[in-house]
């Protein structure tokens, strides 16, 4: 993966993320409704956007769909560049603004700009990035948000000419679990992947674990079956995949249930059952928060903003 070297030349952090295509990069696994939609969604809008903005929840594929927007254009071969939007708001001073600007331009010029989650981004981001818009040439934008724009614009939380200026085309992506019925194709798609990738020969999954897959609400959606299956590979050591190798399933159930929470006298609030449930991911990942916030289908500044206000935080020298 080719990373900005911009911070070489104007002491910013790395902005923007040039990754290596693969061949699954543009796969949209699944058969139900609900993809086939999008599949011709993708298919009409490709070769003739200029700005889309790709909306759903955390880990339901915001990223693969703009890698197929962009491999259905007519820039198919040129870059497609990564930028995530809160890392806009690192500088407020107007000449490195300009050579952000400058710099991604450039860099996009003939290909296709992917910036993730724009409502994550400042009045002063919001800003530059309509000066971006305008100063565009010879590229395509596709904007993602887990957050409606239109709410957050009535609220004024979202500057109303961006929002505008985002949603000609808009790609509404439904979580998983709404839609069941790609569970089995996702989790043999993802389990060849990772058989093929571990060199392991893995047949299939179990019919309990299939059945396991598809009784759970899925709430990190695509992105945390992935890492079970992920997880669920490395951990088998027959030619099916089984119950017993999906342990790193987070039942939420159980920690709803916990011994703590059962306590008659016990006041539950939704709060502390969602800082216990982050709490026992980041055990689970030895306080890696990478890994947690994957596997919570969360972004890393998402997680970041849900540990500095949680009611457990003095637990955390603990994981």
């Amino acid at each position: 993966m080719a990373i900005s070297d911009l911070s070489a030349v104007s002491g910013i952090s790395p902005l923007y993320e040039i990754p290596k295509p693969t061949p699954s990069d543009t796969y949209l696994a699944g058969e139900g409704q609900a993809t086939q939609r999008l599949r011709l969604q993708i298919e009409r809008i490709g070769p003739h956007f200029r700005t889309v903005l790709v909306r759903g929840e955390m880990g339901t594929g915001k990223e693969l769909v703009a890698r197929a927007l962009h491999a259905r254009s007519s820039s198919a071969d040129g870059p497609f560049v990564i930028c995530h939007a809160i890392r806009l708001a690192e500088t407020n001073e107007e000449e490195r603004e300009d050579l952000l600007v400058r710099s991604l331009l450039e860099r996009t010029r003939g290909g296709t700009l992917f910036l993730d989650g724009v409502e994550e981004m400042s009045p002063d981001a919001q800003g530059l990035l309509l000066r971006m818009l305008e100063h565009r040439s010879g590229s395509r934008m596709i904007a993602s948000t887990c957050q409606d724009l239109r709410a957050m614009a009535a609220s004024g939380a979202f500057r109303h000419d961006l929002y505008h200026r985002l949603t000609m085309v808009e790609i509404l992506l439904d979580p998983l679990r709404k839609r069941p019925e790609d569970i089995p194709a996702l989790a043999t798609h993802f389990l060849e992947k990772f058989s093929s990738q571990y060199e392991k020969s893995i047949d299939g999954l179990a019919h309990d674990a299939m059945q396991k897959l598809l009784s759970y609400a899925w709430p990190g959606n695509v992105r945390e079956l992935e890492n079970v299956i992920h997880n669920g590979v490395l951990q088998c050591d027959d030619t099916v995949l089984g119950v017993a190798d999906l342990s790193s399933l987070v039942d939420l159930s159980v920690t709803v249930e916990s011994t703590e929470l059962q306590r008659a006298d016990a006041a539950i609030r939704l709060q502390d059952v969602i800082d216990r449930h982050v709490l026992r991911v980041l055990r689970e990942c030895s306080g890696n928060k990478v890994r947690a916030a994957e596997m919570l289908g969360i972004s890393r500044s998402t997680l970041y903003r849900m540990l500095e206000g949680c009611s457990a935080q003095t637990n955390l020298s603990k994981i």
